[in-house]
């Protein structure tokens, strides 16, 4: 496989990609990709002033980029439900679907639906997000979802007891479990396409190591431990985005495949096709996570 250029990536002209979390770091960076090679980028934002921000941002860098901003807010189920309901009544096609936002190790939080805050804004409202686009992205030919996962996935476990720390809580544990989910939804949801003859692809990527603001609601520990090694071993945002855009654009892509830096420990380097741990791959925990997410959501996910 010949390593991943953006300017040799194919026109995106009439196309529509959403980006969640588009207002910085490798949101902003993957949306501004999007609107180099032409397509119609939807900003999905919490807050307007910074979205609004973001689009003054990609638009002097590409002057003729069209964008749309839509708010979300992925602490809160209905704010999803209103998103998708508002997307659907303005567009009729979605070519591609980057699950981007995500909060890190943050301190122990529940959102105003039960969840664990950083299984709700990483993993569950973004299940449920495709969900209620799935019909839109299933009737337009060769969509793609991307979901963002991270190197954390690998120290991962879904602990169905303590799915929404009920029990106890970490914040590097709970993270790591949402990435491992958001990574065996996108699997999972390969299978399911793959079962129903739907063209469409569902593929996941890694950042590697990227320094962005994902930690600035860490605790003061992780923040000062992050923030320069990742500055020291990693990359930059525009970097870190590449998998990202690989998985999204890359004509070699194949759905159910997952995308990150090629350097030491996936850290930093150039976007290749990488693996993940045997517990990710797990189809009857998968099948499990999905049953799950349904019954939390209140929403059944029928591809």
């Amino acid at each position: 496989m010949s390593k991943f250029s953006l300017s040799k990536a194919p026109s995106q002209q009439g196309k529509i990609a959403l980006v969640t979390g588009a207002n910085n770091g490798l949101g902003f960076e993957t949306a501004l990709g999007f609107a180099k090679l032409g397509a119609k980028v939807i900003l999905a934002c919490r807050n307007n002033e910074k979205a609004e921000e973001a689009k003054r941002g990609i638009l002097a860098k590409v002057p003729m980029a069209e964008l749309d901003i839509l708010l979300i807010d992925l602490k809160n189920l209905g704010s999803v439900r209103r998103f998708a309901e508002e997307f659907k009544a303005k567009y009729a096609q979605l070519d591609l679907l980057v699950l981007n936002a995500g909060i890190m190790a943050t301190p122990f939080s529940k959102t105003e639906d039960g969840f664990e805050s950083q299984m709700a804004v990483n993993y569950f409202s973004h299940f449920l997000l495709t969900n209620l686009l799935f019909p839109i992205l299933k009737k337009t030919t060769n969509s793609r979802i991307v979901s963002l996962s991270s190197i954390a996935h690998k120290n991962g476990k879904i602990d169905f007891e303590n799915i929404n720390a009920e029990k106890s809580y970490s914040d590097w544990g709970a993270y790591s479990q949402s990435k491992l989910a958001c990574l065996m939804f996108s699997y999972e949801l390969q299978r399911r396409i793959n079962s129903a003859g739907i063209n469409a692809k569902s593929v996941a990527a890694h950042p590697g190591l990227s320094n962005t603001n994902l930690a600035q609601n860490s605790p003061w520990i992780s923040k000062v431990l992050f923030g320069p090694l990742s500055k020291i071993i990693g990359q930059n945002a525009k970097d870190g985005a590449l998998p990202t855009l690989m998985a999204a654009l890359d004509p070699s892509v194949k759905g159910g495949e997952y995308y990150g830096p090629d350097g030491f420990m996936e850290a930093k380097g150039s976007p290749t096709k990488v693996k993940s741990t045997g517990r990710s791959h797990n189809v009857s925990l998968a099948q499990k996570l999905w049953q799950e997410s349904e019954r939390l959501t209140g929403q059944e996910f029928i591809v």
